[in-house]
C-alpha cells in the first residue's frame, strides 16, 4: 500500500479570525458545537458530553483529571482519518489546554473537507459483462415443406419415408 504524505490542518489551532461563525458558535454554546463536530465527524453527537460529566464527577471526588477524553478521541481520529500531521502528545497538550479552541479547529477542518470534494481516480479495473446481450427475435412459424398426399392419415408411432 502506498503511504500518502501527512498534511497540516486546514486552519491554525488560534485562526479564530478567519471564520468568526465558528467561534462566536463556541464561544457562546461550546458543548453545542462539540455535540456538531462530533456528529459531523460520524460519531454519536453526544459524546462531548462525557467531558463534562467526566469533569465535573472528577471534581466532585477531588481527583485531578485535566484532559478531556471526547476532544482528544475525536482529535486523534480526525488526525488519522484525514492523514494531518501532529502526534498523540500534541493531541493531548491541546485538549487539556485549548479545549475549546481545538473544537472550533475541528469545526473548520470538517467544514473545509465538506466543501472540498475528494477526487477518486480508478485504474485498471476492466469493467466484464457475463451475461449476454438481451435480443428480440421474431416469432419462428413451423410450415411443412411439402404438403401430405391428399387421404394420407399418419398413424402416431409410425415412421413413413422413403429409404
Amino acid at each position: 500500500m502506498e503511504e500518502k504524505p501527512l498534511i497540516d490542518w486546514d486552519a491554525g489551532l488560534f485562526d479564530c479570525f478567519e471564520e468568526v461563525n465558528t467561534c462566536c458558535y463556541g464561544f457562546w454554546c461550546g458543548p453545542c458545537l462539540a455535540c456538531t463536530v462530533s456528529r459531523g465527524f460520524g460519531e454519536n453527537n453526544c459524546l462531548p458530553l462525557c467531558d463534562i460529566f467526566i469533569s465535573a464527577a472528577s471534581a466532585i471526588f477531588g481527583i485531578p483529571i485535566c484532559v478531556p477524553p471526547a476532544a482528544l478521541s475525536v482529535r486523534a481520529a480526525m488526525r488519522n482519518r484525514y492523514g494531518i500531521k501532529g502526534s498523540l502528545c500534541k493531541d493531548i497538550a491541546v485538549s487539556c489546554f485549548c479545549a475549546l479552541c481545538s473544537w472550533c479547529q475541528m469545526h473548520r477542518e470538517l467544514k473545509h473537507r465538506k466543501k472540498t470534494p475528494t477526487v477518486i481516480n480508478i485504474q485498471n479495473n476492466p469493467v466484464i459483462n457475463l451475461q449476454p446481450i438481451p435480443v428480440a427475435q421474431p416469432p419462428v412459424m413451423m410450415v411443412p415443406a411439402q404438403p401430405p398426399p391428399a387421404g394420407f392419415v399418419a398413424q402416431p408411432g409410425v415412421v413413413v419415408g422413403s429409404y
